[in-house]
């Protein structure tokens, strides 16, 4: 029996729906975020899980909370797992970073995993964290079900190097929706494979929008060109 990870971005945020960088910005979740949330818990109740872990930030906690309160659950709260520090582009609408920032916003677009912006974090910043506490928990919780709520950047690094993608492209070939569960099977600390992913199925119904996040400027233009 392989160890099973509920991987599990957090519900949207105001930030969220302005486009805004906020990485290590630490914002609540909006009311859309908790309807997401609360969607979510009521699809997972049915699963027995053995704990969950979340990166410490309001969002990820919240969203953690949701989750974990029908299983009896406190939350674990693991640093690793927070989202990228945008340095000083926190806060920013992403518009507003190609505008001021162009020369380095282009540069960053190139190869986000080695290139971080000023102040900030690279993707292998975040993945020299974030990893060890997956396998971390993955040998703790050996052949059982775990529950793991982090952020967009983070969740696509993870599943990037776990699955052996070029770390280059995470951005532009991999999304994570608000409140959105992958589900991954552990053999081993390193031997894992992809059971679900993305999958916001359990909220797409609902009357609110649907947000249209980018996924980088690649994915803005038609032709493919930055």
């Amino acid at each position: 029996m392989p160890t099973r990870i509920y991987l599990v971005r957090h519900g949207a945020t105001d930030l969220t729906a302005e486009d805004r960088f906020a990485g290590s910005s630490d914002v609540a979740l909006s009311d859309e975020g908790r309807k997401q949330a609360a969607c979510l818990a009521e699809r997972l109740k049915g699963q027995q899980l053995d704990a969950v872990y979340a990166s410490p930030l309001q969002r990820t906690m919240e969203t953690a909370r949701t989750l974990a309160g029908p299983h009896g659950l406190q939350p674990i709260a693991e640093p690793g797992l927070r989202e990228i520090d945008y340095g000083h582009w926190e806060g920013l609408r992403r518009s507003e970073v190609e505008s001021a920032f162009q020369a380095e916003y282009a540069i960053w677009q190139e190869d986000p995993f080695t290139i971080a912006p000023l102040d900030g974090e690279s993707g292998v910043n975040v993945l020299n964290r974030a990893l060890p506490v997956m396998r971390g928990i993955v040998e703790r919780h050996r052949r059982r079900s775990v529950l793991v709520v982090s952020h967009k950047g983070t969740n696509r690094l993870l599943i990037s190097s776990l699955l052996g993608f070029d770390m280059r492209g995470y951005r532009d070939r991999l999304d994570q929706s608000p409140a959105a569960l992958n589900i991954l099977d552990f053999m081993s600390e390193v031997r894992a494979r992809l059971r679900l992913f993305n999958d916001v199925s359990h909220y797409e119904n609902l009357p609110e929008r649907i947000l249209t996040e980018r996924l980088s400027s690649w994915w803005g233009n038609p032709q493919g060109t930055k």
